[in-house]
């Protein structure tokens, strides 16, 4: 039997055929009863999220399992196998172990290092279990995959920084800053920068989040989304008054808050304020920034800055692949010992069942015995058993899944008369 995977992911599917065969929670259980009710299938986990859809299967025949799982995306998806094969990927044995943890450790994510997919591959492997579709095999296998990825967020720095654009504003002004705790924040802007913007803050911590939108009630969504309050859009010069951080998202086409509104707004404030302007065309007059306290951040600064943790992150790839060939080859070794692990208790089996014949043909010989003397005979004679048999059980275990722990199995096989 051999692990596969095989799937779809945001590298080799459009977004159309992503949707499309996305298995959502609500059907997982129907979906992991389906495959599991072919022959060749084992066992499986389903992970399928926004960026991907993969099958984890124990497979007896791979060709056998990859033909099955097809006709099931196809299936659920109501596409035909020919227009999903030029997308699908499939690996098999090693491949897969080494797909599996790159996944899970998030070097495999359309944002390098996300966290999300952790979380995401423990709850597809949990459901499995739960349904009985996932046992030893994959169970051992997503143990090392989680520790692969636990280890690469803790030990590296793979989850560091972010790429994306509305995380690196909030960032930038964190850093700029030092922290957000007590900063009056005011989003000005409530499209999908907007939201990305709120929802950053909201995760950082920024208590005091202020929403401007000139479709008040679009603005009054986003608020009620990240816990902020409303203001009215004519009310920008007096909400800059009491502002310490300004993030402009509107995409109004044109600058919002241009030299004049900027000074009247900061006429009798001395307290600083850092402007982030994600807009293009810019919503912030560039030269706001000559004005006394004023920091100005643009889009410029911004790119540079998502680079730059990209970068970052990208160096601690390397480092992220040595940890999941440490934890490829530990879930080799545990496997390739588990696998030894039943002619191991063979061995003992049939030895056990030679000392036990013995001793009842001396049963008369020991009618005299008291039951004392009976129990150390016992101990002693399981003991000598346990001795003898110490060092060829480490050795199987060691040397399992090596051409000289074959060679080692077939030999006892042959001495010991085993099947």
């Amino acid at each position: 039997m051999s692990i596969v995977v095989i799937g779809v992911n945001h590298r080799t599917s459009p977004v159309t055929l992503l949707e499309k065969v996305m298995i959502s929670q609500s059907v997982m259980s129907d979906a992991l009863k389906d495959l599991s009710s072919h022959g060749d299938i084992r066992e499986v986990v389903v992970l399928s999220t926004c960026n991907r859809t993969e099958v984890y299967a124990v497979a007896e025949r791979f060709h056998s399992a990859y033909e099955d799982i097809l006709s099931f995306l196809s299936a659920k998806s109501g596409i035909s196998a020919e227009e999903i094969t030029p997308h699908l990927y499939s690996q098999y044995e090693n491949e897969a172990v080494v797909h599996l943890f790159e996944v899970a450790s998030g070097i495999d994510s359309a944002v390098l290092g996300e966290t999300e997919i952790v979380g995401q591959v423990r709850g597809a492997w949990e459901f499995a279990m739960e349904h009985g579709a996932s046992r030893s095999t994959l169970n051992l296998l997503f143990r090392h995959a989680l520790e692969a990825g636990k280890r690469a967020r803790t030990e590296t720095a793979i989850s560091r920084s972010t790429a994306s654009m509305s995380h690196a504003a909030v960032e930038m002004a964190q850093d700029i800053l030092g922290s957000l705790t007590g900063k009056r924040v005011l989003v000005v802007g409530a499209g999908e920068m907007g939201e990305g913007v709120a929802a950053a803050l909201a995760r950082a911590g920024a208590a005091h989040i202020t929403v401007m939108n000139r479709t008040v009630e679009r603005g009054e969504a986003l608020a009620e989304k990240v816990g902020a309050r409303v203001a009215h859009f004519e009310h920008l010069e007096t909400e800059l008054s009491g502002t310490d951080v300004l993030l402009a998202c509107t995409g109004a086409g044109g600058v919002i808050v241009d030299h004049g509104l900027m000074s009247r707004a900061r006429i009798g404030i001395e307290s600083p304020l850092l402007i982030v302007d994600v807009a293009l065309p810019r919503d912030i007059d560039p030269h706001v920034d000559t004005l006394p306290g004023v920091t100005l951040r643009d889009l410029d600064h911004l790119s540079e800055w998502a680079q730059r943790g990209l970068e970052a992150r990208a160096a601690e790839v390397g480092q992220v692949r040595d940890i999941i060939t440490e934890e490829v080859n530990k879930f080799a070794l545990d496997q390739a010992q588990r696998q030894a692990a039943p002619l191991v208790a063979q061995l003992r089996e049939v030895v056990e069942g030679i000392r036990g014949s013995e001793i009842e043909k001396f049963d008369s010989r020991l009618a005299e015995l008291t039951d004392d003397q009976r129990d150390a005979l016992d101990a002693i004679t399981k003991g000598i058993i346990n001795k003898m048999l110490h060092s060829p059980s480490v050795r199987l275990r060691e040397a399992a899944g090596t051409p000289q722990g074959e060679r080692l199995s077939a030999a006892v096989r042959d001495l010991f008369n085993l099947d």
